[in-house]
């Protein structure tokens, strides 16, 4: 077991140094990108930020979030895995699955799902009682 953690924890570090690094600027900016336009769409339609409505789900279910992400994000998440599969099997001559995962994790859904929640808390609009009455400050 130490084995195999201490060779993901070395592999996973060698992807920072290695051949296609460009991929761990590119694809967080994917992901941002996706988020921001997401979190927008949240926020013009008065819903909570995502990862909070996700983990405590009060309008809609948890099932009908999780569906509105996985078609926000999943080409970048495959895109990620698939990159990453690209640089294993060029670097490290095997796929370890897990490891893409990992990787697919860290660079597109991490970004994604801390993003979305933010824009969507910058961009909605937030009423003072006395604008909510009907006064101007």
């Amino acid at each position: 077991m130490d084995d195999t953690l201490s060779r993901i924890g070395s592999q996973l570090i060698e992807r920072v140094s290695g051949p296609m690094k460009f991929r761990l600027v590119l694809q967080p900016c994917m992901a941002a990108f996706f988020a921001i336009r997401a979190g927008l769409i949240d926020a013009k339609l008065g819903n909570r930020p995502y990862f909070w409505a996700l983990l405590f789900p009060k309008r809609r279910d948890r099932a009908t979030l999780g569906k509105d992400g996985w078609k926000s994000i999943y080409r970048v998440v495959i895109l990620a895995v698939v990159l990453d599969v690209i640089y294993q099997i060029k670097v490290i001559h095997f796929v370890y699955i897990g490891e893409a995962i990992i990787v697919a994790f860290v660079l597109a859904l991490l970004p994604y799902l801390i993003l979305r929640g933010l824009v969507t808390r910058l961009a909605s609009k937030k009423k003072s009682p006395t604008q909510a009455a009907g006064t101007e400050v």
